[in-house]
């Protein structure tokens, strides 16, 4: 006999999948992935703002730990501009471009 009509084989061989809960279990899925962004203590955080502040006195290259929720982001390059209404800073690349980043997403400077 067919195997569909002993032990739930029915239902098991018409299962299929909604494409609204495709999208939820891809979405739960992203956010299994994503990390918690750490939280800096006061020492740590004057360490970073003296090295961007000497990156941009005194033009040091610098390598700068972006925060990112899947993967952090590595730039290295010279601070120009310290924007501190918005709370951000604009690296230089090696290369001539540029990228603004904010302060609270830096998790590292050296």
């Amino acid at each position: 006999m067919s195997g569909k009509l002993f032990d739930n084989g029915l239902f098991e061989s018409s299962r299929m999948i909604l494409p609204e809960h495709r999208e939820a279990w891809l979405e739960q899925e992203a956010k299994a992935m994503e990390k918690g962004k750490p939280i800096l203590d006061e020492q740590e955080l004057q360490l970073i703002h003296g090295k961007l502040n000497d990156s941009f006195h005194q033009h040091i290259r610098v390598r700068i730990t972006e925060f990112d929720p899947i993967e952090d982001n590595v730039y290295e390059g010279i601070v120009t501009v310290v924007n501190t209404f918005r709370k951000e800073i604009k690296l230089v690349f090696p290369d001539g471009d540029w990228k603004y980043i904010y302060l609270a997403d830096i998790m590292s400077v050296n």
